[in-house]
């Protein structure tokens, strides 16, 4: 299954991994493979994450990952033939900001 990612997206990890790579060198990289780590995963096995907590149903539902060494997560729909990432979201950032980019599955 293939992963697309939502315009914004690219955009915010890269300032995300950024603002990690100012902090400690090699740090925004980590936080890049992870999320591409995620990414394969999800592809693999888009069922198996729960569902966003708060986030009305939605057709296909939005899910989430939570990365293990960074305080983000994944916000993804899974699509028959692709998986739709709506956000790699900062756990203390505005709760669900993104929410408006879910898709009905024409796309």
């Amino acid at each position: 299954m293939r992963v697309q990612l939502h315009p914004a997206v690219e955009g915010e990890l890269a300032r995300a991994a950024e603002w990690y790579e100012e902090r400690v060198l090699g740090l925004g990289d980590a936080l890049l493979d992870e999320v591409e780590h995620w990414f394969e995963v999800i592809a693999e096995t888009p069922d198996t994450w729960p569902l966003w907590p708060g986030v009305r149903l939605r057709d296909p539902p939005v899910r989430r990952v939570l990365l293990g060494r960074f305080p983000h997560a994944i916000a993804y729909q899974a699509f028959e033939e692709r998986v739709f990432v709506l956000a790699v979201a900062s756990t203390s950032r505005k709760p669900c900001y993104w929410v408006t980019r879910t898709e009905d599955g024409s796309a």
